[in-house]
């Protein structure tokens, strides 16, 4: 923990800021409180920019490192966890060049995708903004070259998961067609593996199971984001779990009655009562 939270006598749980484009964080932040209730956990949504899928990568990188000054100045973080795919392909090295402490990115599950396939074809589903960045091609080059690797850039899954969250779900033609480009048959092999390339997405994993023409495995990173934290703040410590935590929007406005449930769920609570990111909004 930070010295001078020490000094000021604080608790020493770890302060951990998770930070997402939208709600797609919060199937991180799930796991990520599973593994540390004891942790203190502050949840940064960056509506004013949502979606990030199709922004272009100059700008993105811009608007997420200045967001990020002003966020680890404000909540003195111990670790910042990007639950975001677009996001962590492109910002994590100016990140980690810029600030004196840990990131965990969420990057693209490829590599147990490779590990675990059976008929060698692997779907990744993503927004157009990962799909494209060379990080993701490099690691399809390095752990899944001998498999048949298909991208699937989807630019409404994200937006179809805020509304599902807020209560306002797309109906199921919608929904089905943005999700058969992911099933694939190729020379009588079919998909048997869909990376969830995209934080949102898991949002809507019920959904997909059930509209998808046949049964694949969906792989969700968050697990293995959580254990990466671990790596780096160390076990829980055996003390109490923290209270609800802060959940805040970098729009200012207070989110929807049922997104507003959605989050208390999850044991996180907005705090409408001012907007703590007017400073680091206008990027």
């Amino acid at each position: 923990m930070t010295a001078d939270r020490v000094a000021k006598g604080e608790a020493a749980a770890p302060r951990v800021l998770v930070f997402d484009s939208g709600v797609g964080g919060l199937t991180v932040y799930s796991e990520l409180r599973k593994a540390r209730p004891d942790a203190q956990f502050v949840y940064v949504a960056d509506d004013a920019g949502f979606p990030y899928g199709g922004m272009d990568a100059e700008t993105l990188l811009a608007r997420v490192v200045d967001l990020m000054a002003g966020l680890i100045g404000r909540f003195s973080p111990d670790v910042v966890v990007i639950a975001c795919n677009t996001a962590s392909t492109l910002v994590l090295p100016a990140l980690r060049s810029r600030f004196a402490l840990p990131f965990v990115g969420t990057v693209p599950a490829i590599k147990p995708a490779a590990e675990k396939t059976a008929s060698g074809e692997i779907t990744i589903l993503a927004t157009p903004g990962t799909v494209a960045r060379d990080y993701t091609h490099d690691l399809i080059r390095k752990f899944a070259d001998s498999s048949h690797v298909h991208l699937v850039g989807s630019t409404r899954l994200a937006g179809f998961a805020e509304r599902e969250l807020a209560g306002q779900p797309i109906g199921d033609p919608e929904l089905r067609d943005e999700l058969m480009p992911v099933f694939v048959e190729r020379d009588g092999a079919r998909t048997d593996m869909v990376v969830l390339a995209c934080t949102h997405y898991p949002l809507l994993l019920e959904r997909f199971r059930r509209l998808a023409p046949w049964p694949v495995t969906w792989i969700d990173p968050a697990p293995a984001i959580a254990r990466r934290m671990v790596h780096l703040i160390g076990e829980a410590s055996g003390g109490p779990a923290q209270p609800a935590a802060q959940a805040l929007f970098t729009s200012g406005r207070r989110p929807p009655a049922a997104l507003e449930r959605a989050l208390m769920q999850r044991g996180l609570v907005v705090d409408a009562r001012e907007n703590l990111l007017s400073d680091v909004t206008a990027v």
